[in-house]
């Protein structure tokens, strides 16, 4: 079976009517139309502060990044409630918005890592946003407390027909003593808790490999020996019926950005949010890394 074969559609999720309106936008009304999704996330000035900002002077003004959703054909932009008031006004209706309704700064730790609620699906809904944005720390020590916030924010979502991707990111003492919040182990895990807890679309990173971290997994991730495709083949599978997003990160070389998007999108990813990697760059760079990931996304119609 091919890769997009594996790849749930629309029709495969079971959606009310608002959710699959709104999704219908994202993947096919915008981007390459294709039912693949290319996001541009710009919540990096809250959750890294103004540092993310110095690669490329011109991003601390979200206009930069809203021109380059716009010109570049992105399938939607991510912004937090401040950003989305005030920037947004020309844009509406241009690009689709994810309102992203927690986070935190990198002041604290990541000990007991928790993104408190910063908007509601209310606010994204007089926003005009056609989807919402949720943190979710799996394995922090405040994780029974995010789960009640998260719980409240789905049935939030559920009433106003609005989709939820959630950030399912492993964090604290206890993902780090079993491997890294990046290993297999860990991002499988976090595929599977969002699936469980009910998001629609769930954002991750890529799996990585450190074989001395690997050691530390538990059975039988300790001994997987699995490609690249191969592992994120495997959180797509544990994602089910939940469509996955893949972070692109830290900023990386271009050959090294299309490869990462071509092992994701191979493997039956739903699409790419892909932030600094993008914004970081100066405008047609930017522009131009974005048209080489879209044509090569042009091949995994779903």
């Amino acid at each position: 079976m091919s890769a997009s074969k594996k790849r749930p559609t629309l029709d495969d999720l079971d959606l009310s009517l608002g959710k699959r309106t709104r999704l219908h936008r994202i993947l096919y009304e915008y981007g390459n139309k294709n039912g693949t999704a290319l996001l541009l996330p710009i919540d990096q000035g809250l959750e890294h502060g103004p540092v993310d900002f110095f690669a490329n002077p011109d991003s601390i003004d979200p206009d930069y990044q809203l021109r380059l959703a716009v010109e570049g054909g992105y399938s939607g932009i991510v912004f937090h409630i401040g950003l989305a008031q005030k920037y947004m006004k020309k844009y509406a209706g241009k690009v689709p918005l994810i309102l992203k309704l927690n986070g935190k700064t990198a002041i604290p730790s990541d000990k007991y890592a928790f993104s408190p609620q910063t908007a509601s699906v209310e606010d994204a809904v007089r926003l005009g946003a056609d989807a919402v944005g949720y943190t979710l720390y799996v394995g922090s020590p405040a994780q029974g407390e995010d789960f009640i916030q998260f719980m409240q924010v789905r049935e939030e979502a559920e009433r106003y027909g609005m989709p939820v991707i959630v950030w399912s990111y492993p964090r604290g003492e206890a993902i780090e003593a079993k491997g890294g919040r990046d290993s297999l182990y860990a991002v499988d895990y976090a595929a599977r808790v969002a699936n469980e807890l009910g998001a629609d679309l769930v954002k991750l990173n890529m799996p990585e490999f450190d074989e001395k971290k690997m050691e530390q997994c538990p059975k039988p991730y300790n001994t997987l020996k699995l490609s690249p495709e191969e592992a994120v083949r495997k959180v797509v599978e544990s994602a089910g019926k939940t469509m996955v997003l893949i972070s692109g990160g830290s900023k990386i070389s271009d050959e090294d950005l299309i490869e990462k998007a071509r092992i994701c999108m191979e493997a039956g990813v739903a699409g790419l949010i892909f932030g600094r990697n993008m914004w970081q760059r100066k405008h047609d760079d930017a522009l131009q890394i974005t048209a080489r990931i879209k044509e090569m996304m042009m091949d995994y119609s779903a």
